[in-house]
């Protein structure tokens, strides 16, 4: 094998180890994307069901169920519009609470309930993550759509 031939086999040898080691990076960073999804699109069906996404709202008041001796808690997220129930096992931040908008990272299950592997809470009390705050305004203006075309069928009817 001339010099050549060899500089060749090297220079193909490099960006086939390069050309694998940037699939094996994509591959990596697509299984550990994490994507938002409000509740309303939850329900809607738009979710993966395969992998982890987050799942944003305001914990709506009263929904806070914490069962004694363990570190379970029950609660219910909304976009103002479609409520889902959520569980997690484990301590919640310190600013959790109710009316609080928060982020929680999980998965669905079959009974149709988010189980969340960690729930994050911002520090400031005005504060709310873009996405939530987002999704709630999309879903007020579904709201609002929706009691006017239920106004507008009940003006035609009387």
């Amino acid at each position: 094998m001339t010099a050549r031939q060899q500089r060749m086999v090297l220079v193909l040898a490099v960006l086939l180890g390069v050309a694998g080691a940037a699939g094996l990076g994509l591959r990596a960073f697509q299984e550990n994307l994490l994507y938002f999804y409000s509740t309303s699109q939850v329900m809607n069906g738009e979710v993966p069901v395969d992998r982890k996404f987050r799942l944003g709202g305001i914990v709506i008041d009263g929904s806070v169920e914490r069962k004694p001796g363990s570190l379970e808690v029950r609660f219910v997220l909304t976009d103002t519009l479609t409520p889902i129930p959520v569980t997690y096992t484990g301590i919640l931040p310190d600013l959790f609470r109710e009316g609080q908008g928060i982020v929680a990272h999980g998965r669905m299950n079959d009974e149709g309930v988010f189980v969340a592997d960690e729930v994050l809470a911002k520090h400031d009390e005005n504060y709310m993550p873009p996405e939530v705050a987002d999704s709630i305004k999309n879903a007020h203006y579904e709201g609002v759509k929706r009691q006017q075309a239920k106004d507008a069928g009940e003006g035609g009817v009387q």
